[in-house]
């Protein structure tokens, strides 16, 4: 080879020191923060879209239950006002009238109410202004109801005098031989003022675009911000076909305008309704960008800085890089305990040391808290169902023995009813303060669902688990409680293994004591399996 086309060659090949250091400390910069930016873009999807679609699904159930409750009282009002109509001795016009204008007055249930005789004629109505008394009814949910003979609630149906969004509930009327008298029934306008208009129809999108609907059994919507959907058949959304079904739960979505949802749902099992909570999923997207900012902001200036030493001393500052690049690598795989920060001779070496153990504590301790709020009950403090069964099984798994005690606050639904729902709010906080301050620090306190909590208690006998269980009754009975009367509880004691060998298992047999306490009297503790009372 010629001399001249060696000596080019050997400029083409030669490469600054300089720029070959700066070269491998910007790789090393980027390849570390793409590592992390991309394991902690993972860990915080999954957390996020985990944590919102739990939460929508828990607000869906709350609502539900709501209009569960809502639709047991109305019947429950019917049924009452219905014996005591048949009861009445020798009743005048004036008297049906009064006593329907007061059933309609003293509660938002219905629009109005009608004393309907066997053959469909309307002989009394509330308010009176109507004017349909003494005619016949001839819409078809007044006539399946009649042929019914017995409590009915009919599918919403837009009635043809007043062209509204209308149910109609009733209760039949038997006289004292049992022969049918026709019923007494209530209508409501869903879309005028009422008991579920006062609590859904005020329904806005919050500032992350979350919201909520509300569909019959057909997959139409009774309730949504947008009033002008209203009676849209909805009905191939993958949540409102799970609703059809029965079932609760939640998933992602793709709803009708072709947006992906996060969907929570659970079913109205009285009235075939169902309650969705939905939240846009771009949402978590802007989220987690906003948080990828944040984090590559926070690391950017310190590598910049760090970056103009490293040129000079390169091959020493060479092990911490490495030490740093392999710690970052194991973010995102599963649960990861950072250790201790190395302290490094260099300065700049041991800055980028402790930026980036900064970085990775703030991430574990975001995600520990989006964990532990996965895991809590938002209302009580207490541990949450889901980590409950957790540690029930993990028990089990390790065949540590232990003790459980379910209770159930007694007549809890009369609070609700006769208080309100956040009166019945603070009962159940106040059941949590008892409860927590009447165990061991290592016991375990639950809310397992509505008003019902539970005890576990590791290597505890059955006759300790009882004195604990009536240490806490007594206590919650003796404690100031924000209603009238004193808070009480039902328990019921099962003990792993001699009750059960799974958790399904022990939960059942507890669960039987608690029933058995609860049919003899409340306000007591039953061991599972015991032959009378222990309290």
């Amino acid at each position: 080879m010629p001399l001249h086309q060696e000596a080019h060659l050997g400029r083409r090949q030669k490469i600054g020191l300089t720029a070959l250091l700066i070269g491998l400390v910007t790789m090393v910069f980027v390849l570390t923060s793409a590592i992390l930016l991309i394991a902690s873009y993972q860990s915080e999807k999954e957390s996020l879209t985990e944590t919102t679609l739990n939460l929508n699904y828990a607000n869906a159930s709350r609502m539900s239950q709501t209009a569960e409750s809502l639709f047991q009282s109305m019947l429950s009002t019917l049924d009452f006002s219905a014996h005591n109509l048949m009861s009445a001795d020798g009743p005048t016009e004036d008297l049906y009238n009064h006593y329907l204008e007061l059933m309609r007055q003293s509660s938002s249930y219905f629009n109005s109410i009608a004393l309907v005789n066997e053959n469909g004629m309307i002989r009394n109505v509330s308010p009176e202004s109507l004017g349909t008394a003494g005619l016949l009814y001839t819409s078809k949910p007044v006539l399946d109801a009649l042929a019914a003979k017995k409590t009915y609630i009919s599918q919403p149906y837009i009635t043809k005098n007043t062209a509204k969004m209308t149910m109609f509930i009733s209760e039949p009327l038997f006289d004292s031989e049992g022969r049918y008298q026709g019923m007494l029934g209530g209508t409501v306008y869903l879309e005028d003022k009422n008991i579920f208009s006062m609590i859904f129809e005020n329904n806005e999108r919050d500032e992350t675009g979350s919201y909520y609907y509300i569909v019959d059994s057909k997959g139409h919507l009774l309730y949504h911000p947008d009033k002008t959907r209203i009676g849209e058949d909805i009905s191939t959304n993958k949540a409102v076909v799970e609703l059809m079904k029965g079932h609760s739960g939640e998933q992602e979505v793709m709803n009708t305008g072709g947006v992906k949802m996060l969907a929570g749902y659970a079913n109205v099992p009285t009235s075939g309704w169902g309650v969705v909570v939905v939240s846009p999923v771009e949402v978590i997207h802007k989220q987690i960008i906003g948080h990828m900012e944040k984090i590559f902001w926070y690391t950017l200036l310190p590598f910049v800085l760090l970056l103009a030493v490293v040129i000079i001393v390169a091959r020493r500052l060479a092990s911490p890089f490495v030490y740093l690049a392999n710690l970052v690598s194991k973010v995102g795989k599963g649960k990861m305990e950072i250790p201790a920060a190395r302290s490094h001779w260099n300065r700049e070496a041991d800055l980028l040391t402790k930026t980036l153990f900064t970085a990775l504590t703030v991430m574990q301790k975001q995600t520990d808290q989006l964990t532990r709020h996965a895991m809590t009950d938002a209302l009580t403090g207490l541990a949450n169902r889901r980590a409950l069964e957790l540690i029930m099984e993990e028990w089990i798994a390790e065949r540590t023995p232990f003790s459980l005690i379910v209770m159930d606050v007694d007549k809890f639904k009369f609070v609700n009813d006769t208080y309100g729902h956040l009166t019945g709010d603070e009962v159940l906080k106040r059941v949590a303060t008892v409860l927590a301050a009447s165990v061991r620090p290592g016991d375990i306190c639950s809310r397992y669902g509505g008003e019902e909590f539970i005890i576990l208690l590791a290597n505890t006998r059955v006759e300790d688990a009882y004195i604990v269980a009536e240490r806490f009754r007594l206590a919650l009975a003796a404690s100031e409680a924000p209603t009238v009367t004193p808070i009480t509880v039902s328990q019921g004691i099962a003990q792993y293994p001699t009750h059960g060998q799974s958790s399904e298992m022990l939960l059942r047999n507890a669960d039987q004591a608690l029933y058995y306490a609860k049919n003899t009297g409340r306000n007591k503790t039953i061991i599972s399996g015991s032959e009378s009372e222990q309290a």
